[in-house]
């Protein structure tokens, strides 16, 4: 990346930096972790499915707002 500072190109660096870890859940969080993802993936999929219905019959896209408000009713 470079940046212009007082007429002049100046370098900049950047450093990432990543951290890798492994977990062993015993059964019990595997149990909870799986049920986690599953209520993650329904949601997912039913508000997918609104946004694509919403789309077919009124040629607009759901609004996060939208979407708030049928979160009630899943």
């Amino acid at each position: 990346m470079y940046a212009i500072v007082d007429s002049m190109v100046v370098m900049i660096l950047t450093i990432n930096k990543a951290y890798k870890f492994r977990l062993y859940p015993n059964s019990k969080q595997k149990e909870i972790i799986n049920k986690t993802f599953g209520c993650t993936r329904l949601t997912y999929n039913y508000y997918l499915n609104k946004i694509i219905e919403n789309y077919e019959n009124n040629h607009k896209y759901l609004s996060i707002y939208d979407t708030i408000k049928y979160l009630k009713n899943l």
